[in-house]
């Protein structure tokens, strides 16, 4: 089973959201079969076969997440996040801010879907590989 240190491991080598790409396929081939990532202070939920799971502690301390979404803004920054015009920390700011609580990986569908605080789906995308 995969540790969340060879996880942090793949994870040290993005640096924007052009290299998310490389990232999940490197994730995946440790066994990862999903994740839960919270924006609120960056802690994730892996899953991997048999039911394996595991928790990466947080990353940063907590944001606020706004009670309303507000897709158009999200969008113009997950695009700026996808071409390398910010980093991580950034892009998950800029989550907070637009009412993004978390996202959910699916390796088998290769999807990332964007949830609000009351759970409502405000993007699905499917992971380039």
């Amino acid at each position: 089973m995969f540790t969340v240190a060879q996880i942090k491991h793949a994870h040290s080598q993005v640096k924007s959201g052009a290299d998310f790409p490389a990232y999940i396929q490197a994730i995946k081939a440790l066994g990862v079969t999903g994740y839960e990532a919270f924006v609120s202070d960056g802690h994730i939920n892996y899953w991997g076969a048999g039911g394996y799971q595991t928790s990466a502690e947080p990353k940063y301390p907590g944001l606020v997440i706004a009670e309303v979404a507000d897709k158009d803004q999200f969008l113009a920054d997950l695009k700026a996040y996808q071409q390398g015009n910010t980093d991580y920390l950034t892009f998950c700011s800029d989550c907070a801010k637009s009412g993004i609580e978390k996202w959910v990986i699916v390796m088998d569908e290769m999807t990332c879907t964007y949830y609000d605080k009351s759970g409502n789906e405000i993007l699905v995308e499917v992971i380039p590989h």
